[in-house]
C-alpha cells in the first residue's frame, strides 16, 4: 500500500491543487517500509489524481482540497483524509495507528463566486493573503 501526503519542508502542504511535492510512504504490514519525495511536474488539481494513480497511491493525506479534485480522487479509487495539518510523518503514523484527526467534509471553495477572503456561507474563507494560501475546513 502507498500513502501520499501533500508535502513542503516536512509539513503537510495546505492546498492540494497547488502542491509541488508529494511524500510517498510505502506501507507493509502496517509499518512504513520506505519513503520518497516526488515532484508534481507542474500538474495541478484534477490531474494530480491521475498522477497519484500512476504511482499506485491508494490513500492521500492533505490539508484543503477543492470539490473537483475530491471527485477525481474518488473516481481514481484513492481514499482521502483531508483537513490535516502539521508534520507529515506524524500524520502517516497516526493514520496507521487509527488515530488520525481529519475532516471528512473538508472543502476549499476558492473556485466559487470570486469573493476571496469573504465568508458568505457560514463555511470558511480561502484566499491568497500575503502570498500564502491557507484553507480551513468547514465546522
Amino acid at each position: 500500500m502507498k500513502i501520499a501526503v501533500t508535502y513542503e519542508d516536512g509539513q503537510i502542504f495546505q492546498h492540494f491543487g497547488h502542491t509541488e511535492q508529494f511524500k510517498i510512504y510505502d506501507i507493509e504490514n502496517g509499518k512504513i517500509q520506505g519513503t520518497s519525495v516526488i515532484g508534481t511536474n507542474g500538474n495541478g488539481h484534477g490531474a494530480l489524481a491521475g498522477f497519484l494513480n500512476e504511482h499506485n497511491v491508494s490513500t492521500l493525506i492533505c490539508g484543503g482540497i477543492g470539490g473537483g479534485a475530491k471527485s477525481a480522487l474518488a473516481a481514481a479509487g484513492i481514499e482521502l483524509y483531508g483537513g490535516v495539518s502539521g508534520d507529515a510523518d506524524a500524520a502517516v503514523n497516526d493514520l496507521l495507528a487509527g488515530k488520525l484527526g481529519y475532516d471528512p467534509d473538508v472543502m476549499c471553495n476558492h473556485h466559487g463566486e470570486g469573493h476571496h477572503g469573504e465568508d458568505h456561507h457560514g463555511g470558511h474563507s480561502c484566499g491568497n493573503h500575503g502570498g500564502e494560501h491557507r484553507c480551513q475546513s468547514e465546522h
